[in-house]
């Protein structure tokens, strides 16, 4: 943390009490930066030379126990954030803690929190999981009653930017590691996972 001497205006909690106070930088290192995000712009925008290598370095970099000429690291490397995306906001969770912004630049690929912002544990247990640190979500998007939801929905959002790298016997096998995950046991359960991953955030 970085202070300056110079005074800066501030409304801390967005409600027109502004006060004067000390500017500061806060300086945060990761072992990495890359996120759902980093992968969901580059399909969307239809770049997917770049998807493609982009992955191969982050398995390269980051995840050791995959093999880059195995053609099927896109799945192995779903399967593997998404049980350490889940094992983590369950961690999270277990102490009564609650991500403010759960978007998908804000779940990183290694299943770790590092953003400075609206976070924070609540003070007692709320049977009501409607605590939420974040002042400016009104619509409680973030509560911590919906931060499972969340991280499904960001996992489909990893899903369909990893499609496009996939051949359509892979595509199948994505659908199984969701059926898996989901505890699915039917045959035709795609409408059903479409849906659940649909209504996840409306709950």
């Amino acid at each position: 943390l970085v202070v300056s001497d110079d005074d800066v205006w501030r409304d801390q909690f967005y409600n027109g009490n502004i006060k004067k106070g000390r500017g500061a930088i806060v300086l945060r290192l990761a072992k990495s930066w890359f996120h759902i995000g980093s992968l969901e712009i580059l399909t969307y925008s239809g770049e997917l030379d770049l998807l493609r290598r982009l992955l191969d370095f982050i398995i390269q970099e980051y995840f050791p126990s995959i093999a880059l000429h195995d053609s099927n690291r896109c799945l192995e490397f779903f399967s593997t954030v998404m049980s350490e995306t889940a094992n983590f906001i369950s961690l999270w969770i277990s102490v009564g803690f609650a991500h403010g912004v759960c978007n998908t630049d804000n779940f990183y690929l290694l299943s770790m929190a590092i953003d400075y912002g609206p976070i924070g544990f609540m003070d007692s247990y709320d049977t009501s999981e409607y605590f939420v640190p974040n002042t400016s979500n009104d619509e409680r998007r973030y509560k911590i009653g919906n931060q499972a939801s969340a991280g499904l929905f960001n996992l489909s959002k990893l899903l369909q930017a990893l499609k496009p790298l996939l051949d359509p016997r892979q595509k199948q096998l994505f659908t199984e590691l969701f059926k898996t995950k989901l505890g699915l046991l039917g045959e035709n359960d795609n409408y059903l996972i479409a849906f659940l991953l649909k209504v996840s955030l409306l709950c």
